[in-house]
């Protein structure tokens, strides 16, 4: 144990039992929380002709309340305030592989974290904590893209996305950065029914690798192998030209395996039987929420908020999203 963790041992029992009384064990989300839910929305599927693409998202985030294994929201928690820029680089080419065109992407975000509690909590013992930071760097590379039925249906595959990951601060509850590596296979799908209706969607399943010294509101850090999770976004949107469409997007995410905590000595029994109670609670939240698109010459816009719901161990709040697409 180290000195830091051995100067919180005596609050520790005041802490446990504070924490007792308002469900610990969604005090802190499940799962990698890796991809950034709800970023993509109109036509995610119909992957632009062969060329090089500049995207850039520009997202905002805020909650405060958190919910339970029941979504009943925590009295502890306080407040989360997310802002987020990631320049996204994509690249088709004009080679066929499956009869779809090959290509390639990468994604640089930055994020900035502030989360605030009403008790102490966490290895530095305080109500607030914050981050700015390169979590991970993203890259696939193996992209498909297939138009089918004249043009109605189109989809974009990616074999894997790579969230490379940048280190963390160990001690920090809202450290963007990761020290664990995400695998994320994923599919778009749009389908056009009449040039005017679309109708998108985003599978994607995570795959995540162990985390050491996991920072937990305990005071302890402690290695994690984050849940498995299933996610995806979707939009449904209608449009008034062909330059100006209107519509509704979001998202549903489901952690669908445990987290796996490394237990051994150096935690005190009482925070053992605390963190084996939080491996079985699975992260989950829907949003929805109304959003604009718009095509000027080589550029596209969209502005988005997405309203989220029935979240269970997670924080359940609001997002603002605004996309720039750049075609070369």
């Amino acid at each position: 144990m180290s000195c830091k963790s051995r100067s919180l041992v005596a609050g520790l029992g005041l802490l446990v039992l504070l924490l007792l009384l308002v469900n610990p064990s969604a005090v802190r989300a499940g799962g990698g929380n890796s991809y950034p839910l709800g970023a993509e929305s109109f036509m995610v599927g119909a992957a632009p002709p062969p060329g090089f693409y500049m995207l850039n998202y520009t997202y905002y985030y805020h909650a405060s309340d958190m919910n339970d294994d029941k979504g009943k929201n925590i009295d502890v928690f306080d407040d989360i305030t997310v802002w987020a820029d990631v320049l996204r680089f994509i690249w088709f080419s004009e080679k066929q592989i499956l009869g779809g065109n090959y290509g390639q992407h990468l994604f640089l975000p930055l994020l900035d974290v502030s989360l605030d509690f009403k008790a102490p909590v966490g290895p530095k013992g305080k109500n607030s904590y914050d981050d700015t930071d390169v979590p991970y760097v993203i890259y696939s590379p193996f992209l498909l893209a297939h138009h089918f039925m004249q043009g109605k249906l189109h989809t974009v595959f990616s074999l894997v996305d790579i969230y490379i990951p940048t280190g963390q601060d160990d001690d920090n509850l809202a450290g963007v950065g990761h020290n664990f590596w995400t695998f994320e296979p994923a599919l778009g799908i749009t389908y056009m029914p009449t040039p005017a209706w679309e109708f998108s969607l985003k599978l994607m399943y995570d795959f995540n690798t162990k985390q050491n010294d996991c920072p937990t509101v305990y005071g302890f850090n402690v290695d994690r192998t984050p849940g498995d999770e299933f996610h995806f976004d979707y939009s449904v949107s209608y449009g008034f030209s062909k330059s100006f469409r209107v519509g509704l997007s979001g998202y549903y995410y489901k952690q669908v395996s445990d987290d796996d905590y490394d237990i051994d000595s150096s935690v005190p029994p009482p925070v053992q039987d605390l963190l084996k109670d939080d491996e079985g609670n699975h992260s989950q939240v829907f949003a929805v929420g109304p959003g604009v698109w718009y095509n000027y010459k080589n550029m596209f816009f969209s502005l988005r908020t997405q309203f989220e719901m029935d979240a269970k161990n997670k924080t359940e709040g609001q997002n603002v999203w605004f996309k720039f697409t750049y075609a070369f």
